[in-house]
């Protein structure tokens, strides 16, 4: 019959289609991956990612979790999470993540001198995450926590595209030029069939800490107003606050360090 033959046409030709594409293979030990992802750079991305994982540790005590550096030119998981040093290799010759406050890390900035940048092409670069990825030694995770590159490039899809991810958050400013991007990392997951877990507006209002006036320095609601319009969820709102910064900055991530604050 006619329909019959439209089904094989079908299975044919995603055949065909799905054949360029790297087969999904979950990394050893690791339960479910979370990336953190955002369209533009400098929106706090990375601060958020390991608040985001010191926060899953820290509600549940029984979990395990990790935090995988995927920002092959702009490491900072290393300053935030204060550690210093290089991975050592088990007999298999696979390398152990480094810890701190109880999450084990990986990141391209354990691998390279601290002031050294990495002039490298795109072919490097992905040779470099899929190490990142598979020749880690994670042990047993309940939670690996990715903290991506900004964009949408070959680092995402490769991620995105090589592993079995149980969810995409995507972090913006209110900001107009900041959720542009934003609108296009959200739908460049949905094209992988990455599910979206939500969005989380950060730097959303400034507190003066002397007179205790606010003011909406980005913008006021973009990124709620970008959710509806996209149908999905708004995870969270962080101010923009001197604490998260300077918490971070100083290797003290603000969820371990001031955990009763507001912030």
């Amino acid at each position: 019959s006619s329909s019959s033959r439209d089904d094989s046409l079908r299975d044919k030709r995603a055949q065909i289609l799905s054949r360029g594409l790297p087969k999904q293979k979950p990394i050893e030990g690791v339960k479910q991956v979370v990336v953190l992802a955002s369209g533009k750079g400098g929106v706090g991305k990375s601060t958020t990612a390991v608040n985001v994982a010191l926060a899953l540790a820290a509600n549940d005590s029984t979990k395990e979790v990790g935090l995988l550096d995927a920002d092959i030119y702009g490491p900072s998981i290393p300053k935030m999470m204060n550690l210093k040093g290089n991975p050592e290799l088990t007999p298999k010759n696979l390398m152990r993540p480094l810890k701190n406050y109880g999450i084990a890390c990986m990141s391209m900035g354990f691998l390279i001198e601290e002031t050294a940048p990495v002039v490298w092409r795109g072919l490097m670069v992905m040779s470099a995450v899929e190490k990142l990825l598979r020749q880690v030694d994670w042990g047993q995770l309940d939670y690996l926590v990715i903290d991506m590159p900004p964009g949408t490039g070959d680092v995402q899809l490769s991620v995105s595209q090589n592993i079995p991810i149980a969810g995409a958050v995507i972090i913006s400013t209110p900001q107009d030029v900041a959720l542009l991007d934003a609108c296009k990392g959200a739908e460049m997951f949905r094209k992988v069939h990455v599910p979206v877990l939500g969005l989380i507006q950060n730097m959303s209002v400034f507190q003066c800490p002397k007179c205790k006036h606010e003011t909406h320095i980005f913008g006021a609601d973009g990124v709620r107003d970008l959710a509806k319009t996209l149908g999905l969820d708004i995870l969270g709102d962080i101010p923009l606050h001197l604490n998260i910064r300077e918490t971070c900055d100083s290797g003290q991530p603000v969820v371990i360090s001031q955990p009763q604050s507001d912030a």
